[in-house]
Protein backbone atom coordinates (compact mmCIF):
# COMPACT_ATOMS: atom_id res chain seq x y z
CA UNK A 1 0.00 0.00 0.00
CA UNK A 2 1.56 3.18 -0.93
CA UNK A 3 1.73 5.92 1.74
CA UNK A 4 0.13 9.12 -0.48
CA UNK A 5 1.34 11.17 2.72
CA UNK A 6 4.78 10.74 1.89
CA UNK A 7 3.56 11.33 -1.62
CA UNK A 8 2.97 14.80 -0.98
CA UNK A 9 5.11 17.77 -2.91
CA UNK A 10 6.37 20.93 -2.54
CA UNK A 11 3.39 23.54 -3.37
CA UNK A 12 4.28 24.38 -7.16
CA UNK A 13 5.73 28.25 -6.36
CA UNK A 14 8.06 26.70 -3.73
CA UNK A 15 8.92 23.94 -6.36
CA UNK A 16 9.55 26.65 -8.89
CA UNK A 17 11.51 28.80 -6.52
CA UNK A 18 14.21 26.42 -5.20
CA UNK A 19 15.01 25.28 -8.93
CA UNK A 20 15.69 28.68 -10.22
CA UNK A 21 17.43 29.27 -6.97
CA UNK A 22 19.79 25.84 -7.40
CA UNK A 23 19.92 26.85 -11.70
CA UNK A 24 21.26 30.53 -10.35
CA UNK A 25 23.76 28.85 -8.77
CA UNK A 26 25.45 26.55 -11.34
CA UNK A 27 25.01 29.80 -14.10
CA UNK A 28 26.91 32.20 -11.85
CA UNK A 29 29.58 29.53 -11.91
CA UNK A 30 29.36 28.21 -15.60
CA UNK A 31 32.62 28.43 -17.06
CA UNK A 32 35.08 27.83 -14.25
CA UNK A 33 34.11 24.05 -13.79
CA UNK A 34 32.65 21.64 -15.85
CA UNK A 35 28.79 21.45 -14.82
CA UNK A 36 29.05 17.70 -14.11
CA UNK A 37 31.61 17.78 -11.98
CA UNK A 38 30.96 20.98 -10.52
CA UNK A 39 27.70 18.98 -9.27
CA UNK A 40 30.26 17.36 -5.95
CA UNK A 41 30.84 20.89 -4.99
CA UNK A 42 26.74 21.79 -5.02
CA UNK A 43 25.90 18.86 -3.80
CA UNK A 44 28.18 18.80 -1.02
CA UNK A 45 27.75 22.20 0.67
CA UNK A 46 23.85 21.43 0.48
CA UNK A 47 24.32 18.42 2.21
CA UNK A 48 27.11 20.75 4.55
CA UNK A 49 24.12 23.48 5.17
CA UNK A 50 22.02 20.20 5.96
CA UNK A 51 23.50 18.39 8.57
CA UNK A 52 24.14 21.72 9.96
CA UNK A 53 20.49 22.78 10.00
CA UNK A 54 19.55 19.62 11.40
CA UNK A 55 21.94 19.32 14.55
CA UNK A 56 21.38 23.55 15.14
CA UNK A 57 17.22 22.47 14.81
CA UNK A 58 18.15 19.58 17.17
CA UNK A 59 19.21 21.65 19.91
CA UNK A 60 17.35 24.54 19.73
CA UNK A 61 14.37 22.77 19.92
CA UNK A 62 14.98 20.49 22.90
CA UNK A 63 15.56 23.72 24.98
CA UNK A 64 13.02 26.01 23.61
CA UNK A 65 10.81 22.70 24.46
CA UNK A 66 12.50 22.91 28.01
CA UNK A 67 11.42 27.13 28.56
CA UNK A 68 14.74 28.06 27.55
CA UNK A 69 13.30 30.20 24.47
CA UNK A 70 16.22 32.47 24.06
CA UNK A 71 18.98 29.78 23.36
CA UNK A 72 20.52 29.64 20.16
CA UNK A 73 23.32 27.00 19.52
CA UNK A 74 24.76 29.16 16.53
CA UNK A 75 25.87 31.60 18.84
CA UNK A 76 26.94 29.37 21.65
CA UNK A 77 30.78 29.50 22.26
CA UNK A 78 32.35 25.99 21.31
CA UNK A 79 34.35 26.24 24.73
CA UNK A 80 30.65 26.00 26.12
CA UNK A 81 30.09 22.39 24.85
CA UNK A 82 30.37 19.62 27.15
CA UNK A 83 32.35 16.27 25.95
CA UNK A 84 28.81 14.54 27.29
CA UNK A 85 27.05 16.29 24.62
CA UNK A 86 28.95 15.76 21.84
CA UNK A 87 29.06 11.48 22.64
CA UNK A 88 25.65 11.63 22.66
CA UNK A 89 25.13 13.39 19.66
CA UNK A 90 26.65 11.02 17.72
CA UNK A 91 24.79 8.09 19.81
CA UNK A 92 21.70 9.74 17.92
CA UNK A 93 22.85 12.16 15.47
CA UNK A 94 25.96 9.97 13.81
CA UNK A 95 27.86 12.84 13.81
CA UNK A 96 28.44 16.34 15.80
CA UNK A 97 29.68 19.70 14.54
CA UNK A 98 30.82 22.59 17.13
CA UNK A 99 28.76 26.42 16.67
CA UNK A 100 31.86 28.12 14.93
CA UNK A 101 31.07 25.70 12.52
CA UNK A 102 28.12 25.59 11.79
CA UNK A 103 27.04 26.36 8.02
CA UNK A 104 25.16 29.67 9.00
CA UNK A 105 28.44 30.95 10.65
CA UNK A 106 30.49 30.08 8.25
CA UNK A 107 28.35 31.31 5.91
CA UNK A 108 28.36 34.80 7.79
CA UNK A 109 32.25 35.29 7.77
CA UNK A 110 32.92 34.04 4.56
CA UNK A 111 33.91 37.21 2.86
CA UNK A 112 36.18 38.22 5.60
CA UNK A 113 37.76 34.96 5.82
CA UNK A 114 41.06 34.80 3.50
CA UNK A 115 41.62 31.39 4.07
CA UNK A 116 38.03 30.01 3.36
CA UNK A 117 39.17 27.31 1.56
CA UNK A 118 41.18 26.04 4.88
CA UNK A 119 38.25 27.00 7.01
CA UNK A 120 36.28 24.66 5.14
CA UNK A 121 38.53 22.13 4.79
CA UNK A 122 39.01 21.85 8.50
CA UNK A 123 35.35 22.24 9.20
CA UNK A 124 34.75 19.14 7.43
CA UNK A 125 37.63 17.19 8.39
CA UNK A 126 36.48 18.09 12.13
CA UNK A 127 32.57 16.62 11.12
CA UNK A 128 34.46 13.43 9.77
CA UNK A 129 36.75 12.96 12.84
CA UNK A 130 33.54 12.85 14.93
CA UNK A 131 32.48 9.47 13.68
CA UNK A 132 35.56 7.93 13.95
CA UNK A 133 35.37 4.56 16.43
CA UNK A 134 31.35 5.21 16.25
CA UNK A 135 29.02 2.90 14.39
CA UNK A 136 28.39 5.89 11.87
CA UNK A 137 31.86 6.02 10.78
CA UNK A 138 31.48 3.80 7.52
CA UNK A 139 28.80 6.07 6.38
CA UNK A 140 30.60 9.37 6.68
CA UNK A 141 34.30 8.01 6.19
CA UNK A 142 35.57 9.75 2.82
CA UNK A 143 32.50 12.14 2.13
CA UNK A 144 33.65 15.24 1.54
CA UNK A 145 36.46 13.36 -0.63
CA UNK A 146 34.80 14.77 -3.63
CA UNK A 147 35.11 18.65 -2.65
CA UNK A 148 38.19 19.43 -3.65
CA UNK A 149 38.35 22.75 -2.18
CA UNK A 150 42.27 23.42 -3.44
CA UNK A 151 41.15 22.51 -6.85
CA UNK A 152 42.54 24.82 -9.80
CA UNK A 153 39.35 24.12 -11.48
CA UNK A 154 38.08 26.72 -8.82
CA UNK A 155 40.80 28.96 -10.24
CA UNK A 156 43.80 29.65 -10.83
CA UNK A 157 44.67 31.41 -6.96
CA UNK A 158 43.41 31.13 -3.49
CA UNK A 159 41.66 34.44 -4.13
CA UNK A 160 39.95 32.85 -7.25
CA UNK A 161 38.98 29.79 -5.47
CA UNK A 162 37.84 31.69 -2.18
CA UNK A 163 35.77 33.71 -4.11
CA UNK A 164 34.34 31.18 -6.28
CA UNK A 165 33.63 29.40 -2.96
CA UNK A 166 31.96 32.18 -1.36
CA UNK A 167 29.74 32.66 -4.16
CA UNK A 168 28.35 28.64 -3.85
CA UNK A 169 27.95 29.28 0.10
CA UNK A 170 25.86 32.31 -0.98
CA UNK A 171 24.10 30.78 -3.44
CA UNK A 172 23.30 27.40 -1.74
CA UNK A 173 22.61 29.98 1.55
CA UNK A 174 19.82 31.44 -0.09
CA UNK A 175 18.08 28.04 -1.04
CA UNK A 176 15.12 28.21 0.17
CA UNK A 177 15.19 24.75 1.92
CA UNK A 178 12.84 23.48 4.80
CA UNK A 179 10.97 20.72 6.06
CA UNK A 180 7.33 21.13 5.63
CA UNK A 181 4.35 18.67 6.12
CA UNK A 182 6.58 15.74 5.83
CA UNK A 183 8.59 17.24 2.93
CA UNK A 184 12.41 17.22 2.60
CA UNK A 185 13.04 19.92 0.38
CA UNK A 186 16.69 18.89 0.45
CA UNK A 187 15.88 15.75 -0.95
CA UNK A 188 13.81 17.50 -3.91
CA UNK A 189 16.99 20.20 -4.48
CA UNK A 190 19.26 16.83 -4.73
CA UNK A 191 17.01 15.26 -7.22
CA UNK A 192 16.55 18.49 -9.79
CA UNK A 193 19.98 19.48 -8.94
CA UNK A 194 21.01 15.55 -10.41
CA UNK A 195 18.30 15.42 -13.24
CA UNK A 196 19.15 18.81 -14.70
CA UNK A 197 22.88 17.66 -14.94
CA UNK A 198 22.14 14.50 -16.18
CA UNK A 199 20.52 15.61 -18.59
CA UNK A 200 23.26 18.25 -19.96
CA UNK A 201 26.02 15.68 -18.96
CA UNK A 202 25.39 12.95 -21.47
CA UNK A 203 26.17 9.67 -21.34
CA UNK A 204 28.67 10.27 -18.18
CA UNK A 205 25.36 11.85 -16.70
CA UNK A 206 23.17 9.37 -17.46
CA UNK A 207 24.91 6.20 -16.78
CA UNK A 208 24.12 6.44 -12.81
CA UNK A 209 21.05 8.89 -12.67
CA UNK A 210 17.54 6.52 -12.89
CA UNK A 211 14.80 8.90 -13.62
CA UNK A 212 11.77 9.47 -11.17
CA UNK A 213 9.46 7.91 -13.08
CA UNK A 214 11.40 4.50 -14.12
CA UNK A 215 12.49 4.67 -10.61
CA UNK A 216 8.81 4.52 -9.16
CA UNK A 217 7.85 1.64 -11.84
CA UNK A 218 10.54 -0.25 -10.36
CA UNK A 219 9.76 -0.57 -6.80
CA UNK A 220 5.87 -0.21 -7.48
CA UNK A 221 6.62 -3.68 -8.89
CA UNK A 222 8.46 -5.36 -6.08
CA UNK A 223 5.92 -3.65 -3.95
CA UNK A 224 2.70 -5.58 -5.49
CA UNK A 225 0.78 -6.98 -2.39
CA UNK A 226 3.67 -5.59 0.02
CA UNK A 227 2.35 -2.64 2.34
CA UNK A 228 6.04 -3.25 3.96
CA UNK A 229 9.52 -4.04 3.29
CA UNK A 230 12.46 -5.18 5.91
CA UNK A 231 15.54 -4.63 3.66
CA UNK A 232 15.66 -3.27 -0.34
CA UNK A 233 18.72 -3.93 -1.93
CA UNK A 234 20.11 -2.32 -5.19
CA UNK A 235 23.87 -4.27 -6.71
CA UNK A 236 24.24 -1.10 -8.71
CA UNK A 237 22.98 1.85 -7.10
CA UNK A 238 24.44 5.13 -8.44
CA UNK A 239 23.08 7.92 -6.30
CA UNK A 240 20.51 6.12 -4.75
CA UNK A 241 17.27 7.06 -6.32
CA UNK A 242 15.72 3.62 -6.70
CA UNK A 243 16.34 3.03 -3.31
CA UNK A 244 14.21 5.94 -2.03
CA UNK A 245 11.85 5.11 -4.11
CA UNK A 246 10.52 3.14 -0.92
CA UNK A 247 10.89 5.88 1.35
CA UNK A 248 8.61 7.95 -0.82
CA UNK A 249 6.34 5.40 -1.49
CA UNK A 250 5.64 3.89 1.79
CA UNK A 251 7.07 5.90 4.61
CA UNK A 252 10.10 5.27 7.07
CA UNK A 253 8.21 3.35 9.13
CA UNK A 254 7.37 0.38 7.27
CA UNK A 255 10.98 0.23 5.93
CA UNK A 256 12.16 -2.20 8.59
CA UNK A 257 16.06 -2.76 8.00
CA UNK A 258 16.36 -0.06 5.58
CA UNK A 259 18.36 0.62 2.71
CA UNK A 260 21.38 -1.56 1.07
CA UNK A 261 23.82 -0.93 -2.23
CA UNK A 262 27.26 -1.31 -3.61
CA UNK A 263 28.32 1.23 -6.16
CA UNK A 264 32.14 0.63 -8.23
CA UNK A 265 32.39 4.25 -8.62
CA UNK A 266 34.02 5.88 -5.73
CA UNK A 267 32.52 9.71 -6.51
CA UNK A 268 29.02 8.40 -7.10
CA UNK A 269 29.17 5.83 -4.08
CA UNK A 270 29.62 9.34 -1.87
CA UNK A 271 26.88 11.11 -3.93
CA UNK A 272 24.81 8.25 -2.58
CA UNK A 273 25.24 8.19 0.90
CA UNK A 274 25.34 12.37 0.83
CA UNK A 275 22.19 11.54 -0.80
CA UNK A 276 20.40 9.03 1.83
CA UNK A 277 21.54 12.23 4.21
CA UNK A 278 19.46 14.55 2.01
CA UNK A 279 16.11 11.99 2.62
CA UNK A 280 16.85 12.37 6.11
CA UNK A 281 17.59 9.01 6.36
CA UNK A 282 19.72 7.50 9.85
CA UNK A 283 23.07 6.71 9.61
CA UNK A 284 21.66 2.97 11.01
CA UNK A 285 19.22 2.96 8.48
CA UNK A 286 21.45 2.06 4.78
CA UNK A 287 24.53 0.27 4.17
CA UNK A 288 26.21 1.57 0.90
CA UNK A 289 29.52 -0.04 0.08
CA UNK A 290 32.14 0.91 -2.87
CA UNK A 291 33.33 -2.11 -4.87
CA UNK A 292 33.10 -4.18 -8.00
CA UNK A 293 29.33 -6.33 -7.05
CA UNK A 294 30.37 -8.91 -9.64
CA UNK A 295 33.71 -9.59 -8.22
CA UNK A 296 33.57 -8.42 -4.47
CA UNK A 297 30.15 -8.33 -3.26
CA UNK A 298 29.94 -6.56 -0.01
CA UNK A 299 26.09 -7.87 1.73
CA UNK A 300 26.65 -11.14 1.72
CA UNK A 301 25.48 -11.39 5.65
CA UNK A 302 22.39 -9.64 5.49
CA UNK A 303 21.02 -11.57 2.73
CA UNK A 304 18.15 -12.40 1.51
CA UNK A 305 16.36 -9.55 0.20
CA UNK A 306 12.71 -9.11 0.07
CA UNK A 307 12.96 -6.00 -2.74
CA UNK A 308 15.71 -6.04 -5.22
CA UNK A 309 15.59 -3.09 -7.86
CA UNK A 310 18.39 -1.87 -10.26
CA UNK A 311 19.37 -0.22 -13.19
CA UNK A 312 22.51 -1.84 -13.88
CA UNK A 313 25.38 -0.84 -16.69
CA UNK A 314 24.25 -2.30 -19.70
CA UNK A 315 26.78 -5.12 -21.35
CA UNK A 316 29.77 -3.94 -19.74
CA UNK A 317 33.27 -5.99 -19.67
CA UNK A 318 33.85 -8.19 -16.83
CA UNK A 319 36.34 -11.20 -16.03
CA UNK A 320 33.77 -13.87 -16.85
CA UNK A 321 35.57 -17.05 -17.94
CA UNK A 322 39.47 -16.13 -18.05
CA UNK A 323 38.88 -16.26 -13.71
CA UNK A 324 38.72 -19.89 -13.18
CA UNK A 325 37.09 -19.27 -9.28
CA UNK A 326 33.69 -17.77 -10.87
CA UNK A 327 32.12 -20.50 -12.11
CA UNK A 328 32.17 -22.15 -9.01
CA UNK A 329 30.87 -19.08 -7.29
CA UNK A 330 27.63 -19.96 -6.12
CA UNK A 331 25.50 -16.81 -7.76
CA UNK A 332 26.98 -17.56 -10.97
CA UNK A 333 27.10 -22.03 -10.88
CA UNK A 334 23.36 -22.84 -10.80
CA UNK A 335 23.21 -21.67 -14.61
CA UNK A 336 26.24 -23.54 -15.96
CA UNK A 337 28.07 -21.14 -17.61
CA UNK A 338 29.56 -17.47 -17.19
CA UNK A 339 27.86 -14.36 -18.83
CA UNK A 340 30.34 -13.19 -21.84
CA UNK A 341 33.42 -11.04 -20.92
CA UNK A 342 32.24 -8.49 -23.55
CA UNK A 343 28.43 -8.53 -22.14
CA UNK A 344 27.97 -8.63 -18.02
CA UNK A 345 24.26 -8.18 -17.83
CA UNK A 346 23.24 -11.90 -17.10
CA UNK A 347 25.70 -11.62 -14.08
CA UNK A 348 24.03 -8.66 -12.18
CA UNK A 349 20.65 -10.90 -13.51
CA UNK A 350 22.24 -14.25 -11.88
CA UNK A 351 23.72 -12.11 -8.50
CA UNK A 352 19.95 -10.01 -7.92
CA UNK A 353 18.21 -13.76 -8.23
CA UNK A 354 21.23 -15.03 -5.23
CA UNK A 355 20.26 -12.51 -3.15
CA UNK A 356 16.48 -12.52 -3.65
CA UNK A 357 14.11 -13.74 -0.74
CA UNK A 358 11.87 -16.75 -1.76
CA UNK A 359 9.10 -14.49 -1.69
CA UNK A 360 10.44 -11.24 -2.61
CA UNK A 361 10.72 -9.73 -6.18
CA UNK A 362 13.48 -8.16 -8.45
CA UNK A 363 12.68 -5.88 -11.32
CA UNK A 364 15.53 -4.87 -13.28
CA UNK A 365 16.52 -2.48 -16.27
CA UNK A 366 17.96 -4.57 -18.76
CA UNK A 367 19.32 -4.06 -22.23
CA UNK A 368 17.20 -5.51 -24.62
CA UNK A 369 20.09 -7.41 -25.91
CA UNK A 370 20.10 -9.99 -23.78
CA UNK A 371 16.46 -10.98 -24.58
CA UNK A 372 17.60 -12.79 -27.70
CA UNK A 373 21.02 -13.50 -28.57
CA UNK A 374 22.46 -16.79 -28.56
CA UNK A 375 25.47 -19.01 -26.50
CA UNK A 376 25.57 -17.59 -23.06
CA UNK A 377 22.93 -15.00 -22.44
CA UNK A 378 20.62 -18.15 -24.07
CA UNK A 379 21.60 -20.76 -21.71
CA UNK A 380 20.77 -18.66 -18.79
CA UNK A 381 17.55 -17.44 -20.06
CA UNK A 382 16.89 -21.08 -20.52
CA UNK A 383 17.98 -21.80 -16.61
CA UNK A 384 15.71 -19.18 -15.53
CA UNK A 385 12.96 -20.28 -16.96
CA UNK A 386 12.83 -23.73 -16.49
CA UNK A 387 13.45 -23.08 -13.01
CA UNK A 388 10.31 -20.64 -13.33
CA UNK A 389 12.27 -17.69 -11.76
CA UNK A 390 10.83 -15.51 -15.10
CA UNK A 391 7.86 -13.65 -14.13
CA UNK A 392 7.26 -10.18 -16.37
CA UNK A 393 9.51 -8.79 -19.10
CA UNK A 394 8.43 -5.48 -19.96
CA UNK A 395 9.27 -3.30 -23.23
CA UNK A 396 9.92 0.76 -21.95
CA UNK A 397 9.67 3.04 -24.57
CA UNK A 398 12.51 4.51 -26.19
CA UNK A 399 15.01 7.64 -25.00
CA UNK A 400 13.64 7.57 -20.95
CA UNK A 401 16.79 7.93 -20.05
CA UNK A 402 19.44 10.33 -20.05
CA UNK A 403 22.07 9.90 -22.25
CA UNK A 404 20.74 7.33 -24.82
CA UNK A 405 17.94 6.67 -26.83
CA UNK A 406 17.36 2.72 -26.13
CA UNK A 407 14.50 1.03 -25.66
CA UNK A 408 15.22 -0.72 -22.34
CA UNK A 409 13.11 -3.80 -21.08
CA UNK A 410 12.37 -4.67 -17.13
CA UNK A 411 12.90 -8.27 -16.00
CA UNK A 412 10.67 -8.91 -12.78
CA UNK A 413 12.26 -12.02 -11.09
CA UNK A 414 10.36 -14.65 -8.69
CA UNK A 415 11.45 -17.64 -6.61
CA UNK A 416 8.21 -18.49 -5.53
CA UNK A 417 5.44 -18.20 -8.34
CA UNK A 418 1.66 -19.21 -8.73
CA UNK A 419 2.55 -20.38 -12.09
CA UNK A 420 4.38 -21.37 -14.70
CA UNK A 421 3.59 -18.77 -17.56
CA UNK A 422 5.47 -15.53 -18.06
CA UNK A 423 3.85 -11.72 -18.77
CA UNK A 424 5.06 -10.13 -21.65
CA UNK A 425 3.89 -6.36 -21.81
CA UNK A 426 4.65 -4.00 -24.51
CA UNK A 427 4.64 -0.28 -22.65
CA UNK A 428 6.60 1.34 -25.84
CA UNK A 429 4.10 3.41 -26.58
CA UNK A 430 3.29 4.37 -23.25
CA UNK A 431 5.02 7.89 -22.85
CA UNK A 432 4.67 11.58 -23.47
CA UNK A 433 7.48 14.05 -25.43
CA UNK A 434 8.93 16.16 -22.77
CA UNK A 435 11.96 18.35 -24.33
CA UNK A 436 14.08 16.17 -25.98
CA UNK A 437 12.99 12.79 -23.78
CA UNK A 438 9.44 10.51 -23.59
CA UNK A 439 8.59 10.42 -19.88
CA UNK A 440 5.88 7.83 -18.12
CA UNK A 441 3.26 9.56 -16.40
CA UNK A 442 1.68 8.38 -13.72
CA UNK A 443 -1.38 6.74 -15.71
CA UNK A 444 1.37 4.85 -17.80
CA UNK A 445 2.62 3.18 -14.70
CA UNK A 446 -0.51 2.47 -13.01
CA UNK A 447 -2.08 0.66 -16.26
CA UNK A 448 1.61 -1.72 -15.73
CA UNK A 449 1.28 -2.76 -12.23
CA UNK A 450 -2.17 -3.12 -12.88
CA UNK A 451 -1.75 -5.50 -15.54
CA UNK A 452 1.14 -7.49 -13.48
CA UNK A 453 -1.45 -7.29 -10.70
CA UNK A 454 -4.50 -8.39 -13.24
CA UNK A 455 -2.17 -11.20 -15.26
CA UNK A 456 -4.05 -11.73 -18.04
CA UNK A 457 -3.72 -10.92 -21.61
CA UNK A 458 -4.94 -7.93 -23.42
CA UNK A 459 -4.78 -7.17 -26.87
CA UNK A 460 -1.93 -5.90 -28.48
CA UNK A 461 -0.45 -4.75 -25.12
CA UNK A 462 -0.27 -8.11 -23.06
CA UNK A 463 0.46 -11.95 -23.74
CA UNK A 464 0.71 -15.01 -21.28
CA UNK A 465 3.17 -17.25 -22.43
CA UNK A 466 3.35 -21.06 -21.35
CA UNK A 467 7.04 -22.63 -20.76
CA UNK A 468 6.37 -24.72 -24.03
CA UNK A 469 5.74 -21.26 -25.86
CA UNK A 470 8.84 -19.90 -24.76
CA UNK A 471 10.83 -23.57 -25.45
CA UNK A 472 9.57 -23.18 -28.86
CA UNK A 473 10.80 -19.51 -29.50
CA UNK A 474 14.14 -21.04 -28.37
CA UNK A 475 14.18 -18.87 -25.00
CA UNK A 476 13.74 -15.81 -26.91
CA UNK A 477 12.60 -13.51 -24.21
CA UNK A 478 11.58 -10.30 -26.18
CA UNK A 479 8.36 -9.07 -25.99
CA UNK A 480 8.30 -8.73 -29.82
CA UNK A 481 8.15 -12.21 -30.17
CA UNK A 482 4.74 -12.79 -28.33
CA UNK A 483 2.70 -9.47 -28.28
CA UNK A 484 1.57 -8.50 -31.74
CA UNK A 485 1.83 -4.87 -33.01
CA UNK A 486 -1.88 -3.66 -33.76
CA UNK A 487 -1.47 -2.67 -37.45
CA UNK A 488 -3.11 0.77 -37.02
CA UNK A 489 -3.06 0.92 -41.66
CA UNK A 490 -6.46 1.88 -43.01
CA UNK A 491 -8.45 -1.59 -43.46
CA UNK A 492 -9.71 -1.95 -46.92
CA UNK A 493 -12.62 -4.33 -48.03
CA UNK A 494 -11.57 -5.70 -51.59
CA UNK A 495 -14.76 -6.45 -52.27
CA UNK A 496 -16.42 -2.98 -51.47
CA UNK A 497 -13.52 -1.65 -53.18
CA UNK A 498 -14.14 -3.99 -56.61
CA UNK A 499 -17.86 -2.38 -56.85
CA UNK A 500 -17.15 1.10 -56.22
CA UNK A 501 -14.78 0.96 -59.01
CA UNK A 502 -17.10 -0.61 -61.50
CA UNK A 503 -19.91 1.93 -60.39
CA UNK A 504 -17.21 4.39 -61.30
CA UNK A 505 -15.86 2.99 -64.68
CA UNK A 506 -19.70 2.83 -65.58
CA UNK A 507 -20.35 6.22 -64.71
CA UNK A 508 -17.50 7.38 -66.63
CA UNK A 509 -18.78 5.23 -69.80
CA UNK A 510 -22.08 6.94 -69.67
CA UNK A 511 -20.53 10.41 -69.32
CA UNK A 512 -18.38 9.65 -72.57
CA UNK A 513 -21.91 8.46 -74.45
CA UNK A 514 -23.38 11.52 -73.48
CA UNK A 515 -20.55 13.91 -74.06
CA UNK A 516 -20.22 11.88 -77.70
CA UNK A 517 -23.44 13.32 -78.20
CA UNK A 518 -23.46 16.49 -77.88
CA UNK A 519 -20.15 17.06 -79.64
CA UNK A 520 -22.22 14.93 -82.66
CA UNK A 521 -25.09 17.33 -82.35
CA UNK A 522 -22.77 20.37 -82.31
CA UNK A 523 -21.05 19.16 -85.52
CA UNK A 524 -24.42 18.52 -87.51
CA UNK A 525 -25.59 22.58 -86.33
CA UNK A 526 -22.40 23.49 -88.16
Amino acid sequence: MINNKNLQTLSSQERTELHRAIWSIADDLRGSVDGWDFKNYVLGIMFYRYISENIQSHFDSNEHKAGRTSFSYASLDDSKVPQTLISETVKSKGFFIYPSQLFCNVLKNAKGDEDLNITLGKVFEDIESTTKGTPSETNFNGLFDDIDLNSNRLGGSVVERNKRLIALLSGVGKMQLRCTNNIDAFGDAYEYLMSMYASNAGKSGGEFFTPQEVSQLLARITMIGRDQINKVYDPACGSGSLLLQFEKLLGKEKLGRGFFGQEINITTYNLCRINMFLHNIGYDKFDIANGDTLLDPRHDDFVPFEAIVSNPPYSIKWEGDTNPVLIDDARYSPAGVLAPKSKADMAFIMHSLSYLASSGTAAIVCFPGIFYRGGAEQKIRQYLIEKNFVDTVIALPPNLFYGTSIATNILVLKKSRKDNKVLFIDASSEFIKVANNNKLEDKNIEKVIGTITDRVAIPYYAHLASMDDIKQQEYNLSVSTYVQKEDTREQVDITKLNVEIAEIVARQSKLRTEIDAIVADLEGKK
